[in-house]
């Protein structure tokens, strides 16, 4: 976790306790549930938690934003972006219910009250929300047609409500149409590490698809 001082240089020494404490937990409960892959959760810390947080060195949230995490699994990118904006609402939504009940456990132990994990098919949702986060979850053209519905108009700070994806691979081929309107960021530009070499990150703004 020292690296999150260097890439975020403003964090609170209680968000970095907080982290870690997931860290923890969630290696405890993967040992259950399977969250992710046992061999996975040897990198978990980059992989994973700094991997949900990269969003924020792009998209800081503000107070009172609503983001939906869609095919949340282990609880990223929602956990962790949850514990760095405690003042921004996180639903969590999968449709496996056994690793919802784990991230109600943790978030619970956390005492994370920003965040509602919920046991779901996110397409039949009829709330809305600010921003929906998710990571690779199936085709981005796909996504966007199954969850497009659940994102209000508006926009915060300046940013158009819309879509956080974090992917890796052929982007312009995979976006087709979408790929005009995305902003695509290449996550080693912010984090050094060899791993972050070919992840990026699309932002669709709500304006591109409607």
């Amino acid at each position: 976790m020292e690296r999150l001082t260097r890439y975020f240089p403003g964090i609170y020494q209680e968000t970095i306790d907080q982290l870690e404490r997931f860290r923890d937990l969630f290696l405890e409960w993967n040992q259950r549930v399977n969250l992710i892959s046992r061999k996975d959760s040897e990198n978990l810390t980059e992989r994973h938690i700094l991997h949900s947080l990269s969003i924020a060195l792009y998209y800081p949230f503000i107070p009172g934003t609503r983001v939906i995490d869609i095919g949340t699994g282990g609880g990223f990118p929602g956990i962790p972006l949850a514990i760095y904006f405690p003042e921004v609402q996180f639903t969590l939504v999968d449709s496996v219910s056994k690793k919802i009940r784990a991230l109600r456990e943790i978030t619970g132990l956390l005492k994370l009250k920003n965040v509602k994990p919920l046991a779901a098919r996110a397409e039949t949702l009829d709330e809305t929300f600010d921003f929906i986060t998710s990571r690779a979850v199936m085709a981005f053209p796909r996504f966007v047609k199954l969850f497009h519905h659940l994102l209000a108009p508006g926009e915060k700070s300046g940013t158009a409500h819309g879509i956080l994806y974090l992917k890796g691979g052929d982007l312009e081929k995979e976006l087709g149409s979408f790929y005009p309107a995305a902003r695509i960021h290449d996550l080693n530009e912010k984090l050094e590490e060899n791993w972050f070499r070919t992840k990026k990150l699309i932002y669709l703004p709500y304006h591109s698809f409607i």
